[in-house]
């Protein structure tokens, strides 16, 4: 046998694979630098891209052809066009995890849409697992510095220099954590640089000592990777609703839209 016919034979063996229905199909909407990412690391999690939607395959709209079939759309796209791109998934019946940031002022808007047309919505600041855990803890960690009256508290993120968005959806995330915790809202100083994946840190400082805690995002998989992990959790038939990060993690009844 050769080793053309070989290879051939492999490939079959993994279209079918595919087909079985082993993998989530997935539609990527945004072919930047993270859908590039999502698009290297799909297979090796699970995914398969059936469909991928750059800015200008969207300039008309949304057609259920365009999605070839996909189980779940991930958005990486922009802020001013992230929630159009939700939305019209949601009218088409694809569920849609929502990776971009800078939208949230029209939250109500997707609520409506995933209430409208039954379909399941999943949306996060962050999609790094380590994120996530560091967002529980620390809401607890500022818990213990109630009533530390000499301790101020801040958070500065820096990222990459083209990131749009200031600040970060993430150090927003954080900041709410903070205030649940401490009982009062603390500033964000935003820092935009190079080429910076995401780094966030939270100093509490007292009169004498400070306190330094710090999430720091080497490469930008970690982001794809945790996009694909909801792209798989939102496939499983979840009921309509708006989710989060934490509802995958530890799954409770969702905010009804």
């Amino acid at each position: 046998m050769t080793s053309a016919v070989r290879d051939t034979e492999r490939d079959t063996e993994r279209d079918t694979e595919r087909d079985s229905g082993a993998a989530v199909q997935i539609a990527l909407i945004g072919m930047g630098r993270m859908g590039e990412a999502l698009d290297a690391l799909a297979d090796a999690r699970g995914c398969r891209v059936v469909a991928r939607l750059a800015r200008t395959d969207m300039h008309a709209g949304l057609a259920k052809a365009q999605l070839h079939g996909a189980q779940v759309a991930i958005d990486f796209s922009t802020p001013d066009a992230a929630l159009d791109n939700a939305v019209a998934c949601l009218t088409l019946g694809c569920p849609v995890v929502i990776g971009t940031t800078g939208w949230l002022d029209r939250r109500l808007e997707l609520e409506a849409a995933v209430a409208a047309h039954r379909c399941a919505a999943l949306w996060s600041p962050n999609f790094s697992l380590g994120v996530q855990r560091f967002l529980r803890a620390i809401e607890h960690v500022a818990r213990q510095f109630v009533e530390a009256h000499d301790v101020d508290a801040i958070i500065v993120e820096t990222h990459h220099a083209a990131k749009r968005d200031a600040p970060s959806g993430t150090a927003l995330a954080i900041g709410e954590a903070v205030e649940a915790g401490l009982g009062r809202s603390v500033p964000i100083t935003s820092v935009r640089v190079g080429s910076v994946p995401g780094t966030h840190a939270v100093l509490f400082d007292a009169p004498f000592e400070q306190l330094r805690f710090v999430h720091e995002a080497r490469d930008r998989r970690v982001f794809a990777d945790g996009a694909l992990a909801a792209a798989r959790w939102l496939a499983a038939d979840r009921p309509p609703a708006l989710y989060t990060m934490q509802d995958m993690l530890a799954p409770v009844a969702p905010t009804a839209p």
